[in-house]
């Protein structure tokens, strides 16, 4: 989950839909797996100079720290994360969202043969960034290939660079469909997303009515009247049954989320030369 808008409190973004992130983490609907309780991560935008994240791996449902703190953090924008190993340890540094400076990165899905492959993904990344990468994930290796290929100059481009990359890399190694990921990544003041799968069959990828919208459509839910006109959420499962209050993100796109110009996009990866 990602969302943008109005400062709002943590607890109000996890806890309290009717369908919240931590209910997912459980009953999860249109996920590959029902139950996500290989740890979980919340990353957000504060005072600091970096964003804040607070990782466990304990199963989200289940974290009394976590509850604690959700109660206290106010930000204008939060990332969310509930994990479901695909075959790396849990451990605190496999949790998401990753961070990287002002960057935080989420990614839903799996780099496949990624065995086989991580010794060709690692390889390619910038030696500056090399000694950064703390865990043993596929999905921390894309975060770090898009940084590689400029995702702070433009991220639609460096994450389709990122994509062909791995792509080439794994079929070269004769892995069929490398590539399933929905993935958002933002700076503190835009979010990016991108919904695409090698076989163009990819995991769910929601985004929210605006709100001015919603209001009118349904008066009665009270919640609809305390977010701001500029709210924004990004999400794997509708937080709430609501009608027409989420879109699905079309198959291989991209979208960038910020104040007053959101966009969609086809997206296409970017073979090597």
């Amino acid at each position: 989950m990602a969302y943008s808008g109005e400062p709002i409190l943590a607890e109000d973004l996890l806890f309290r839909p009717q369908h919240s992130l931590i209910d997912q983490s459980l009953h999860s609907r249109l996920g590959e797996t029902t139950t996500n309780g290989d740890g979980f991560g919340v990353g957000w935008y504060g005072e600091g100079a970096q964003p804040a994240v607070f990782k466990s791996i304990e199963p989200a449902w289940n974290d009394r720290n976590l509850r604690e703190i959700a109660g206290q953090v106010r930000t204008p924008l939060f990332f969310a994360h509930i994990r479901a190993s695909t075959g790396t340890p849990v451990q605190r540094s496999n949790c998401h969202p990753f961070r990287h400076g002002r960057w935080l990165w989420m990614h839903n899905g799996v780099l496949r043969g990624y065995r086989e492959i991580r010794r060709d993904l690692v390889t390619a990344l910038d030696p500056a960034l090399f000694p950064d990468l703390e865990g043993s994930t596929d999905s921390e290796v894309l975060f770090f290939l898009a940084l590689t290929f400029g995702l702070a100059d433009d991220p639609i481009a460096a994450v389709a660079r990122a994509v062909g990359f791995v792509e080439d890399v794994g079929r070269a190694n004769g892995v069929e469909n490398p590539v399933q990921m929905t993935v958002a990544t933002t700076e503190g003041e835009s979010i990016w997303v991108f919904r695409y799968s090698s076989e163009r069959r990819t995991r769910s990828l929601f985004f929210s009515t605006e709100i001015s919208k919603l209001r009118a459509l349904h008066p009665e839910v009270e919640v609809l009247h305390h977010l701001g006109g500029e709210t924004r959420f990004v999400v794997s499962e509708p937080l709430r049954d609501l009608q027409r209050a989420w879109n699905e993100v079309p198959e291989s796109c991209a979208g960038v989320v910020r104040a007053g110009a959101d966009e969609l996009r086809p997206f296409q990866p970017i073979p090597p030369d």
